[in-house]
């Protein structure tokens, strides 16, 4: 069969430049691999004449007697063998090396120091009204010996031998150049004959910090507060890594938080409960007076407004709700039972119990079968 003209088949004119062969080569390329027309038998001979073609057209010498002799010109010398590392690898390597090697290509890699995490414990009036706080954390801090470069005091890091200093070496994968941190240095660029005594070579040592937090009102449990730059320090010139505050709210002896709001319990006395009065409320910015209704029923909530909390990202500021509890007085006097008892025989089977009385109704018809 004979052979289709190099040019028409990569769609370009004679003139072409270099560039515009290997854009054209790209294009097919990537259109016939195999491995994206698994199931078109065709795909896989187009590939190759693209390939043939390219491999012909991008070498001056090649192109030269190809456009003085055509194919003849090129039967004593070319192979159109399908192998590796070939122009096919190059391309791709060019086209992936980028991805393959994070964006550090050509150059030596850098590392991002590691996150850090630390829990911090505070009081709801801390969390509530906001504090300032120092902590102490451990982390790998750039060594002041060798100012991170892990070499010994009067030596420097040698240029790795392997990868040339770049940090990164090419493998071949079957058809495809992939590059890769260099497996000597770590993608370092650079290895240490003569470490430094602080941090045997590392670059970084574990140490103690201080920082101050700033802890903003309204923050509540969970929250997360960021310190740029104060975690990890980085290796190779990389950056530090962040620090992450962690909020944990201690439990309060008398309030519990639910978002902005605030609730708590109040005791009463049943003489309150039954005539009325007031009762006087902690806040956490001071005391209010709660009027209690006479014939208040345990368990009643009282709402009291912008007594909770304001949230740290904006909004109004919550409510505190009271849920009194009517406290059955103990420690009686001998007098004070009697007079208990007379006023409680004084109540007869009137309507002065509600719920008892509708409680002992609904027994009384379960029982007899009256209930649906």
């Amino acid at each position: 069969m004979a052979k289709q003209d190099y040019y028409k088949l990569l769609d370009v004119p004679r003139t072409a430049t270099d560039a515009e062969i290997k854009k054209a080569y790209r294009r097919l390329a990537m259109k016939y691999h195999p491995d994206r027309n698994q199931e078109d038998p065709d795909a896989e001979h187009r590939f190759k004449e693209a390939k043939e073609a390219y491999e012909v057209l991008a070498d001056p010498q090649k192109r030269a007697a190809y456009d003085q002799f055509g194919h003849e010109g090129l039967n004593a010398g070319r192979g159109g063998g399908f192998g590796a590392g070939d122009a096919f690898g190059d391309i791709f390597g060019e086209m992936f090396g980028d991805i393959f090697s994070g964006g550090q290509r050509g150059r030596s890699q850098v590392f991002r120091g590691a996150d850090l995490r630390y829990e911090l414990e505070i009081d709801l009036e801390q969390a509530v009204f906001g504090t300032e706080t120092t902590i102490r954390i451990p982390a790998l801090a750039e060594c002041h010996s060798c100012g991170g470069s892990g070499a010994a005091k009067g030596s420097q890091p040698k240029t790795c031998d392997t990868c040339g200093g770049h940090g990164q070496v090419r493998v071949q994968q079957s058809i495809f150049t992939i590059q890769q941190p260099c497996p000597r240095c770590k993608g370092r660029g650079k290895v240490v004959s003569n470490p430094c005594d602080t941090c045997l070579g590392q670059g970084r040592v574990r140490q103690e910090k201080s920082l101050a937090v700033k802890i903003p009102a309204g923050v509540d449990n969970g929250d997360r507060i960021r310190l740029g730059a104060e975690g990890e320090a980085g290796s190779n010139g990389g950056p530090a890594g962040d620090l992450y505050v962690e909020i944990h709210v201690r439990e309060h002896a008398i309030f519990e938080r639910e978002g902005s709001n605030l609730s708590c319990e109040v005791p009463i006395s049943f003489a309150t409960a039954a005539l009325g009065g007031t009762v006087a409320v902690p806040t956490l910015d001071g005391e209010v007076v709660l009027k209690i209704p006479s014939e208040t029923q345990s368990g009643r909530i009282f709402r009291v407004r912008s007594k909770g909390v304001k949230p740290v990202r904006g909004g109004s500021t919550g409510d505190l709700y009271c849920r009194v509890v009517v406290e059955t007085p103990v420690g009686l006097s001998a007098e004070q039972r009697e007079l208990l008892s007379k006023f409680e025989s004084s109540l007869g089977q009137g309507s002065h119990h509600p719920r008892e009385k509708s409680f002992f109704e609904g027994v009384k018809k379960f029982f007899t079968g009256a209930l649906p």
